[in-house]
């Protein structure tokens, strides 16, 4: 249990140093992913974006437990 929290931990570290490069080849404005701007909020949904990492991820994993 404790291998996987480190694992995760280290995954969502390198998700957040690389954001700003996943950011200008597109990653978090693909179709699908909802924005709705207002005059004093913003929602933001990025649906299609996680649907995506999460293929990633789970063909990933699945490629490591073989």
């Amino acid at each position: 249990m404790s291998r996987s929290l480190i694992i995760i931990g280290l995954v969502l570290v390198a998700a957040g140093v690389l954001w700003p490069w996943l950011g200008r080849i597109g990653l978090g404005r693909l179709p699908g992913d909802i924005m709705i701007e207002g005059e004093k909020f913003t929602f933001y949904a990025p649906i299609t974006t996680g649907i995506l990492v999460s293929i990633v991820l789970s063909l990933i994993l699945w490629f490591f437990n073989r």
